[in-house]
């Protein structure tokens, strides 16, 4: 087997069916595993990969394992999963769990990677930053580059700045759902029936997404194009302005910062 997953729940088996879609592997060359649940066998009966009983079996027939796991459930790891994890590649998924804690329980790896997917890499629109304990060779690179471009894009940072990324962009996909319903909600208020407001909202959200990613300006020049001297859309930015919804974005993503470090600190 390629992959090895200890973990086999929501972000476990987007990943695995994210890696058979895009062609990057077959069914046969992933294994699973997950306890107590039973989501690896439902992960392995969708999509036709290896449950496997055995944590060691599963890992000692793998080059690359992958940690999909609850961070809780780290330290209830068989401890033979040490033995049977050297020389491979350990990618983790774990939220605020460094590299440290991870190479004392892999201390026989030959490299350990962590990483911060989001949400969206469910469908392949994620965007992962990751971090690697040693410089990665050639071959682990790709396979690394491999797995996270199943997700969508991917981006290497520092270890330090984790706990940033996840405030922008681990947590920020809940950022952006809380402002369709706003601005559903809002929609529902003036006068729209719920599902017109939710559509016109949820549209509106994905074409603008588009349209900054595809011009590639900055989001204020845009936000300039659109709003008329004297005219509604400049009404509404300054009502926003007032009720400081910057601000609120800022604090927003400081105390997202500021938990994940607190749980970097107690894993």
């Amino acid at each position: 087997m390629r992959y090895a997953f200890i973990g086999a729940g929501r972000l476990g088996s987007a990943m695995i069916e994210a890696l058979i879609r895009n062609g990057a592997c077959q069914p046969g060359e992933i294994g699973c595993i997950s306890e107590p649940d039973e989501s690896a066998r439902l992960t392995a009966e969708k999509l036709g990969v290896h449950h496997v009983r055995s944590v060691n079996d599963l890992v000692s027939g793998a080059d690359t394992t992958v940690l999909a796991v609850k961070p809780q459930q780290l330290s209830t790891l068989d401890p033979y999963v040490a033995e049977s994890s050297r020389g491979k590649l350990v990618i983790s998924v774990l939220a605020g769990t460094r590299l440290e804690r991870l190479a004392s329980v892999f201390p026989n790896a030959r490299n350990i990677v962590r990483t911060m997917p989001n949400t969206p890499a469910r469908i392949g629109a994620g965007m992962t930053a990751y971090c690697s304990r040693d410089p990665l060779t050639e071959d682990d690179l790709i396979r690394v580059s491999s797995l996270l471009s199943a997700m969508g894009r991917f981006i290497a940072v520092e270890e330090n700045q984790l706990d940033a990324v996840t405030a922008v962009s681990g947590s920020g996909p809940a950022y952006v759902f809380e402002f369709v319903a706003a601005l559903r909600n809002a929609g529902v208020e003036v006068g729209l029936d719920r599902k017109m407001a939710y559509q016109l909202a949820l549209e509106t959200v994905l074409g603008s997404a588009r349209l900054l990613a595809r011009l590639e300006m900055d989001p204020e020049a845009l936000r300039d194009e659109v709003t008329s001297p004297k005219g509604t859309t400049l009404a509404a930015l300054e009502e926003m302005e007032r009720g400081g919804f910057r601000a609120i974005i800022n604090s927003a993503v400081h105390a997202a910062k500021k938990r994940s470090e607190e749980l970097s600190a107690e894993s």
